[in-house]
Parts: C-alpha cells; structure tokens; sequence
C-alpha cells in the first residue's frame, strides 16, 4: 500500500490483493487520524468507491473490521449519515414512515440502533428510536453494507433469514426503492 494517506488509500486499495490484518488497518488509520484532530474527511470516500470496497472485500475482512466496536460505529454512522443525501423524495411520495434499524453486534442480543424517519418528502437519521415504527429491520453488519451498496438483495437477504423484518412487509419490500444506492 504505497499511499500514506488512508482515505485515498481506502479509495484506491483492492481488498482482494491486501490479508484481513492489512484491511484492518487501512481503516484504524483512517479512523485514528479523524480521531487525532488531523484534517481527515472520511466522508471524502466518495460512495461508489465504498460500493467496490465492499463488493471486493472478502466476508472476513469486512467481519475483521466490524468486530472492533470503535470501526464498527464510524463506518455505520457515517453510512446512516448519507441516508439524507440518497434518498429520492420523488420516489417517496406522500409516504410517512418511521424505520428501525437493528444492526447486530458481536454479543448476544445487542444491537447498534438508527432511526430513520421519512416524512414530507425527507429523510432524517437518529439514534434516539423514539419513534413508533412502521417497519424494524435487523440484519448483520456484513449484510447491511452489502443491502447498501447494492452488492446484496433485500429480497433474497430476506428469504434466506438474513434479513428480518417485523411491520409493514409492503413498506419494507419498496424501502431500498426510495434510496439512490450507490454501486460499485
């Protein structure tokens, strides 16, 4: 990995050519550096070099990177962040919904929790969940990435047990519908 700056480096690295460790560390630097103070955008990733992160990394690099709690949140955030910046108001029409997201974490029975909103033509993101929902969701982090970067379907993530639901199916079944997702 000639390029010292992770964020490009993350833009540029072909997982398959790099082990899990080496993946890992690409993304603690990132992380390390926008902790640090330094001047470390890690939105500059721009969406559709994340799509091809995730489509080229293998399920233990990207498992190697959720695993570590502080890896885990930023990446999620930061997906969740971008909801707004995707969504297709004119795809949504006059829908109203709240959504929960359960992502699952390493432990039993404990989850990273968002709340999305749609409302009014906009989409909002929060980790209250202080909304009734019309739709939770729970899925794996490695399933999340792929349903969000378009290297997975929800329909089959959601006929093979990878992807539950609970509320409106109907709602659920056009959810990924309402977003531009980005693809690698």
């Amino acid at each position: 990995m000639p390029n010292t700056d992770p964020i490009a480096a993350l833009a540029e690295v072909d997982p398959k050519k790099i082990s899990d460790d080496e993946f890992v560390a690409l993304l603690s630097a990132a992380s390390d550096l926008a902790d640090s103070g330094a001047e470390v955008d890690l939105s500059a990733l721009e969406p559709q070099k994340f799509a091809r992160l995730v489509s080229r990394a293998s399920k233990g690099q990207i498992e190697a990177v959720m695993v570590r709690p502080e890896l885990r949140v930023k990446v999620l955030d930061e997906v969740f962040r971008r909801m707004g910046a995707h969504f297709r108001a004119d795809r949504a029409g006059s829908a109203s919904a709240v959504v929960h997201w359960r992502i699952t974490r390493p432990e039993p029975d404990t989850y990273d929790r968002y709340e999305m909103v749609v409302d009014s033509g906009e989409c909002t993101v929060n980790k209250d969940n202080t909304g009734e929902p019309r739709v939770s969701v729970t899925v794996t982090p490695l399933d999340f990435l792929k349903l969000v970067t378009g290297n997975g379907s929800a329909p089959v993530l959601f006929m093979t047990g990878k992807l539950k639901i609970k509320g409106d199916l109907g709602f659920a079944a056009g959810l990924m519908n309402l977003f531009d997702v980005p693809k690698a």
